[in-house]
């Protein structure tokens, strides 16, 4: 029996190692999930499956990073590195790139981001005379996003009475010929917004039966985790692929279904048994995450929903505190009476702040409770503010680079034909905007094949657009012989944005200066990263990569030690030792846009067991008695949630204004607050001095730092102490592999590794 096999428990086991036919894995919160996704792929390589046969798709880059790290520590890095796995986004992103011109497209299409699709909607609206305050773009584009995802083309959706109807219903009437015009630009910019790389995979293998068979025998075992979270176009893909082989695994909870707003359908696993029949089901249902008490409370209100697939979800660890109830008389003293919560507790517990997190419905929220710890001097940190690849400067350079990749991206060119100013003004672009919505071509492609004359413009600035032009070519004609690195910091200093930016000395203008400088220390380490395991360290490649980051990617090592504020929705896979689920109050959670449909109490209601289930050891449930809302003060009562928690999980804070059963509408007893023992921490690891001794292999390798052996302890300046396992191959291509102390196994190659012997 392998010893990984000996990690898991019986369930776990059982669901590892019936890897045949398709199989459903109810995993409830913190039974261990993502080991058991790992480890069924390990054993199907462990079989012999190669791993070239294995597709497995996630819902974050972070989530398939750690299950590939995991699974390489099994069966090695070799074979980990050539699995098919990734995000929905990245793995159908890498399927378009190789068929891309059967869609008329080239292999190096750009991707846009929501910001890229929104201003091409304003584009839009401008051409068609429409007013942006009537067709908000961010609506606009959320319309356009729920007919993708429901593989709704704008043919298709001039046809659909519903969505018709609901457009004119919301004096929105013309959505569907946005729609349309949308797709036409994108297609002319040679771009795929995200919701295209899946309904763009689906037209592919539905207009190519060559292709998708081609995958089907290519994919022998496909996973998939979140199962619950998976939209229409996600489960078409994942039923064609899987029609010949049936060896399908998907994993997931139907109690955390919780993004339909996102176009999640929990039909996709209420009715997997009708899918796939003769299939077989498997129940994690051991939480190790948290107490008794949490784990029986989170039961207690999930029962209340009538579609689900039942469980019995349990835990082993401790009875632990009973889950708080704080009342509060406003929003405002909910925000300090949690920040003195959090203090006490850091006080007699010894947490640190990343320890805990404020959990809350809505991000606007999160104001009152950033007020608080900022008076008390706590760190913290938001997740949903504006990422680091949405700052402007940021955009702008990133802009320069997919102009670099793909000239025909006409939402970058806009962007940066004109900045650092080069004399080409709005006029000019205008002129040249209606002229490609005339006849089809790029605005690129306009500059490339037209004259002044044609184009109603005079020499001089037809001169300013081919310098543009010539700028562009040139950078485009080192992209395939440079390194990212190198070709990021020409391109940022010959644009002349660096310049331009070092020319501001305000405080603000030494900000986006930094901004662009830390955007160079994330290329050269991707660079480096890419060296050192022998792959293409390109611009595009990079691109690629910072195009599919989801939020949980882009968190840096130095957001760690500070309180977390999120919504419940971006908290999902997460856990905290400490978790207040904050504004616990009626129409605001559930939400009062869900309150006249079962269907949406329901929905809410599982939101709340995930808020709940994130926390280890300590909840707390608040809500305040008055909120702001729309600028009046409003009253608010306890939600039904509270409610619908049996009592004996429960405990009203000492101190809190209602003492009494009379002000207790939910008439829960008053509990003296109990001080259980500090839980016991993690034993710290061996450390690799003390590792066995590895069976020594006949090999040396000769550099300059000396003869490289397996088993010698070297140190990485990023990685940090390892010991080398292996080295094979010849100079120059010698690879090394090395297990790190807290990074993982990782294959190197030797020349760019600068690995320093320690002993």
């Amino acid at each position: 029996m392998q010893h990984y096999l000996d990690e898991l428990n019986t369930p776990q086991r059982d669901a590892v190692v019936n890897t045949d036919g398709p199989t459903l894995v109810i995993a409830g919160a913190g039974s261990g999930k993502t080991r058991v996704l790992t480890y069924r792929i390990a054993h199907l390589l462990e079989k012999g499956v190669r791993p070239q046969q294995v597709l497995a798709l996630t819902f974050t880059n972070k989530a398939a990073r750690e299950m590939q790290h995991r699974i390489a520590a099994i069966v090695g890095e070799a074979n980990a590195r050539n699995l098919w796995m990734g995000t929905f986004h990245s793995i159908f992103a890498r399927i378009l790139r190789i068929e891309s011109e059967k869609l008329g497209y080239p292999s190096s299409f750009t991707i846009y981001d929501t910001a890229d699709s929104k201003s091409l909607i304003k584009s839009i609206l401008k051409e068609m005379k429409l007013s942006d305050k009537e067709y908000k773009p961010g609506d606009v584009l959320g319309r356009i996003s729920s007919a993708k995802n429901d593989l709704v083309t704008p043919p298709a959706y001039a046809r659909d009475v519903a969505r018709m109807s609901a457009d004119q219903a919301a004096k929105k009437p013309l959505v569907y010929e946005i729609y349309a015009r949308y797709m036409k630009h994108c297609y002319q910019a040679k771009s795929m917004d995200f919701d295209d790389l899946l309904l763009n995979t689906n037209i592919l293998f539905r207009d190519f039966p060559d292709v998708l068979q081609r995958y089907q025998q290519r994919f022998q075992y496909i996973l998939v985790d979140e199962y619950q979270d998976t939209n229409l176009s996600q489960y078409r893909i994942i039923k064609k692929l899987a029609e010949g082989h049936q060896n399908i695994c998907v994993v997931g909870d139907d109690a955390q279904s919780i993004y339909s707003f996102r176009g999640a359908k929990i039909e996709n696993i209420l009715n997997f048994r009708n899918d796939y029949p003769g299939y077989k089901i498997f129940k994690l249902e051991q939480n190790y995450r948290s107490t008794q008490t949490i784990v029986n409370a989170a039961n207690s209100i999930i029962a209340k929903n009538k579609g689900q697939i039942q469980k019995n979800v349990f835990s082993e660890k401790e009875s632990g505190h009973p889950i708080r109830v704080m009342e509060s008389y406003s929003d405002v003293e909910e925000g300090y009476r949690v920040a003195d919560d959090i203090a006490e507790r850091r006080r007699e517990h010894h947490y640190t702040y990343q320890d805990f997190a404020i959990l809350y419905r809505t991000n606007a929220q999160s104001r009152i409770f950033e007020e608080a710890l900022r008076k008390r001097g706590f760190a913290y940190k938001i997740y949903g503010g504006l990422s680091f690849y949405q700052r402007k400067e940021i955009k702008d350079l990133i802009a320069y680079f997919r102009m670099t990749v793909n000239p025909n991206d006409q939402e970058s060119l806009k962007r940066v034909i004109n900045y650092p100013a080069r004399g080409i003004g709005s006029t000019t672009m205008d002129k040249l905007e209606a002229i490609s919505a005339q006849t089809g071509y790029s605005i690129w492609q306009l500059i490339n094949g037209y004259t002044p004359e044609q184009l109603g413009i005079n020499a001089g600035t037809m001169k300013k657009l081919h310098g543009f032009v010539q700028l562009i070519r040139g950078f485009g004609m080192k992209l395939l012989d440079s390194q990212a690195a190198d070709l990021a910091r020409e391109i940022a200093t010959a644009s002349g944005i660096m310049a331009d930016l070092m020319a501001d000395k305000s405080v603000e203008g030494q900000s986006r200066a930094e901004n662009v400088e830390e955007l160079m220390n994330a290329i050269r380490e991707f660079t480096t990263n890419k060296l050192e395991s022998g792959e293409p360290a390109r611009l595009d490649v990079f691109l690629e990569d910072v195009a599919l980051l989801t939020d949980q990617d882009s968190e840096k090592p130095e957001d760690n030690d500070k309180v977390t504020l999120m919504t419940i929705h971006s908290a999902k896979g997460l856990e905290f030792k400490n978790v207040y689920i904050v504004g616990v109050e009626e129409g605001l959670f559930p939400s009062q846009m869900t309150i006249d449909s079962e269907q949406g109490v329901e929905e809410e209601r599982r939101l709340f067991y995930v808020a709940l289930t994130r926390a280890e050891e300590y909840a707390v449930m608040s809500y305040a008695k008055t909120r702001y809302k729309y600028g009046e003060l409003k009253n608010s009562t306890a939600s039904r949630f509270i409610r619908e928690v049996d009592s004996q999980y429960l405990e009203v804070l000492g101190n809190s204004p209602f003492t009494s059963p009379a002000s207790r509408p939910m008439g829960i007893p008053v509990r003296q607050p109990e001080r259980p023992a500090v839980p016991s921490r993690f034993k710290p690891k061996a450390s690799l001095t003390q590792r066995p001794a590895t069976p020594s292999i006949q090999f040396n390798y000769q550099t300059s730092g000396g003869d490289y052996q397996a088993g010698m302890l070297v140190e990485h300046e990023r990685f940090g102490r390892g010991v080398i396992d292996n080295i094979e191959g010849s100079f120059p291509n010698t690879k090394v592999t090395v297990t790190f102390e807290h990074s993982g196994t990782k294959q190197l190659l030797l020349k760019f590794a600068k690995l320093k012997i320690l002993r």
